[in-house]
C-alpha cells in the first residue's frame, strides 16, 4: 500500500512534470455513478487534446489529503490548472462543459 505522503507527493511530480500544459484533476470515487458515466468521455478528450492536456484521476477514497487540499465536497469534480494555478473548477458530470473547459483554457 502506498501511503496518502506519497500520492501527495506523486502529484507533486506529475505537476512537474506536466510544465506549461493544462492539467485537469479529476476528483472521483469508484462508487460515484455519474463519475462512471463521464469516465470515457473525459478518456476521449485526454487522447483528443494529448498534446496539450494532462489528466490526472484522483480517487477522493484513497488520496483523501488531495480532496482535502482541494475542497472537494461531490464527485466528479475537475479542477484546472496551469503551472499549478488554479484556473477552473467545476463539479457534475457535464461533458459539454467538460469540453468547453479544456477548450477555453489550452
Amino acid at each position: 500500500l502506498q501511503s496518502l505522503q506519497s500520492f501527495q507527493a506523486d502529484l507533486e511530480a506529475q505537476l512537474a512534470k506536466a510544465g506549461t500544459k493544462l492539467v485537469l484533476l479529476d476528483f472521483f470515487a469508484v462508487w460515484c455513478g455519474p463519475c462512471k458515466t463521464i469516465s470515457p468521455k473525459l478518456a476521449e478528450l485526454a487522447t483528443q487534446y494529448a498534446d496539450d492536456l494532462v489528466v490526472l484521476k484522483v480517487d477522493v477514497d484513497e488520496c483523501e489529503d488531495i480532496a482535502m487540499d482541494y475542497n472537494i465536497s461531490s464527485m466528479p469534480t475537475f479542477v484546472f490548472l496551469k503551472s499549478r494555478e488554479k484556473l477552473e473548477e467545476f463539479a457534475g458530470a457535464n461533458a459539454s462543459r467538460l469540453e468547453a473547459a479544456i477548450k477555453a483554457n489550452i
